[in-house]
């Protein structure tokens, strides 16, 4: 009887075979956020992308071309590839990327990454009036975006009672970007071990005599005299 035996394998798929890519699609990225940037996209070829941090004096460039993805039609036929433009790509590598920050809300705070159509320099960058218009307009964006990060580790830090396990290494990163290392939160904090309150067991700051958790007050705190509760 004709037709498959139990357990058979389906037949391979035949191999993958990129056409050549067009060689005056690209684009640059341009990254003025001081970190790196490695974007990975398992669904095309290339899907690996490292973008060097920046700076808004000496920005990093990443020039980026056609990729590909392939859709399967079924057995014994032929797998299609699909081109992406370096377009697509890289307006996709920057809202990926800045979306999944806290706080980007991308029109008015966000990291700065933009992309330009081609492949630039940083002559280019420094001599095109239009680019440095975008990266001006970038470098705004991405203060208000700091900004608000630092209001955000402010909250947390107060409604943490000082756990300096509760702040984002962006806010960090943003305290620094704006010249705000006098904050407290902004302190290592592996140099902060928390104990165990007596109360709960719940992990606290020992610097605060009130567990956050169950609300707790250590007597042995050196300023648990010193609270005052309403109407005493």
């Amino acid at each position: 009887m004709a037709g498959k035996q139990v357990a058979e394998f389906p037949p391979p798929r035949p191999a993958l075979t990129r056409t050549p890519k067009n060689p005056i699609d690209k684009s640059t990225i341009v990254s003025i956020y001081p970190r790196a940037i490695v974007e990975r996209k398992y669904t095309i070829e290339p899907g690996i992308f490292e973008i060097p941090p920046g700076r808004l004096d000496a920005p990093s460039l990443l020039v980026v071309g056609t990729s590909s993805w392939w859709t399967y039609t079924g057995e014994n036929r032929p797998t299609i590839e699909v081109p992406v433009s370096s377009v697509q790509i890289a307006d996709a590598l920057i809202g990926d990327f800045c979306r999944g920050m806290l706080e980007c809300d991308m029109v008015d705070a966000r990291p700065g990454l933009i992309f330009v159509p081609g492949e630039v320099s940083l002559f280019e960058l420094k001599t095109n009036e239009k680019i440095k218009e975008k990266l001006l307009e970038a470098a705004a964006k991405q203060k208000n975006w700091y900004m608000r990060l630092v209001k955000v580790a402010d909250s947390l830090w107060a409604r943490s009672n000082g756990n300096p396990l509760a702040i984002p290494d962006d806010a960090r990163l943003a305290a620094e970007e704006l010249n705000l290392k006098d904050k407290v939160w902004m302190q290592d904090y592996k140099t902060v071990e928390l104990d165990k309150c007596f109360a709960c067991g719940s992990l606290k700051n020992p610097l605060y005599p009130v567990c956050p958790t169950c609300k707790a007050i250590d007597p042995n705190h050196s300023l648990a005299k010193d609270i005052k509760f309403a109407g005493q």
